[in-house]
């Protein structure tokens, strides 16, 4: 379901705005690709900005990998990633990256007889499953997290993705930590060599794969486990609480969050202190270039994100993602005023 709203969003966009082709003075119908995590929330976004501003965004939801890519390539206006890049990779690639909203990465089942939240997992034992160490839903090491819950013999079957994604880079970064087994054998990246499983593309792939496949196992972002209806599992994070995926424990993991003292905006909310935070939660993050070929491009991506930041935090919320405070909003707004540049010159506030 959600890949054909993804697939539906893109083939309108570019049917009614014609795709990607500058034009200064804020007339440019946006092109954006990369991250699937955001994808629904941009969607949103997209619809409310082309009726207020009469502007068009193509967004092609590829994965993080891709949109990196693409935007270092320059064939698209801006990527999308939730692997932020640090802040020297950044610097070599001549780009700048900014968070839009927070969201939640959450382990979906497909096990007969277990309903939505009834499953306890802690970060070790999902880390052993994704090894392919337990191999069974009835294991006694799951048996031992979840006393009086009827487990089935059934085997698990572990989907991941099979494109470079960020959510695959929270997912794996947070499993290192939880996992030493994991941390020397698989590691934490945007694109690992997967220990077993079946891969899927895309957030939705992975909720395809999952709804399709008995006993199976994925991850995807909270958004894509929601409207598909995908059965979910409690993680237990750092204060000990096994705690459901929602917003209100996203945000509880993000109230820490301080992002004036994160170089180029890399942070990572993995893991996060608090008796109700969800422990892999993350943001998304935009990326565009420090110094664009065409001002007006560039000011057409920064106008979109601008209307979002003062308009779409309801419809992000809608959607289970965490809008960001407005103090970081306004400390993004201040970076693109001293940071961005089209030919030397400033193009933030654009006229």
């Amino acid at each position: 379901m959600i890949r054909a709203v993804v697939l539906a969003f893109a083939t309108l966009a570019l049917a009614s705005c014609g795709g990607s082709g500058g034009s200064a003075g804020g007339s440019h119908n946006i092109s954006g690709a990369g991250a699937t995590f955001p994808a629904s929330i941009y969607q949103k976004w997209s619809e409310g900005y082309r009726g207020a501003a009469k502007v068009g965004l193509n967004y092609q939801a590829i994965g993080s990998g891709g949109g990196i890519k693409q935007i270092k390539a320059g064939t698209v206006d801006f990527g999308a990633t939730d692997k932020p890049l640090k802040a020297d990779e950044l610097a070599k690639a001549g780009l700048y990256q900014f968070p839009t909203v927070i969201g939640g990465v959450v382990p979906i089942l497909n096990v007969e007889g277990l309903q939505p939240g009834q499953l306890k997992l802690t970060g070790a034992l999902l880390g052993d499953i994704y090894l392919g160490k337990v191999k069974t839903w009835n294991d006694a090491a799951i048996a031992a997290v979840n006393p009086g819950v009827k487990l089935p013999a059934t085997p698990i079957t572990v989907v991941h993705r099979s494109d470079g994604s960020g959510t695959t880079f929270l997912f794996t970064t947070y499993l290192s930590g939880q996992n030493a087994e994991w941390k020397a054998k698989a590691g934490a990246s945007d694109a690992i060599s997967w220990p077993t499983g079946l891969a899927g593309k895309g957030n939705d792939g992975v909720a395809a794969f999952v709804k399709q496949t008995a006993g199976s196992i994925g991850y995807v972002e909270y958004a894509y486990a929601k409207q598909n209806g995908a059965s979910y599992a409690q993680m237990q994070n750092k204060a000990g609480s096994f705690v459901a995926p929602n917003a209100a424990n996203f945000a509880a993991a993000a109230e820490g969050a301080d992002w004036a003292r994160a170089p180029g905006n890399y942070l990572l909310l993995l893991d996060q202190p608090g008796a109700n935070a969800w422990p892999i939660t993350g943001a998304t993050f935009i990326l565009v270039h420090k110094d664009a070929a065409d001002a007006g491009v560039l000011q057409g991506v920064l106008k979109f994100f601008d209307w979002a930041y003062a308009n779409g935090d309801q419809a992000a919320a809608q959607l289970d993602y965490v809008p960001l405070p407005a103090a970081v909003k306004d400390l993004v707004r201040k970076q693109w005023a001293s940071e961005l540049k089209a030919g030397g010159k400033p193009v933030w506030p654009a006229k």
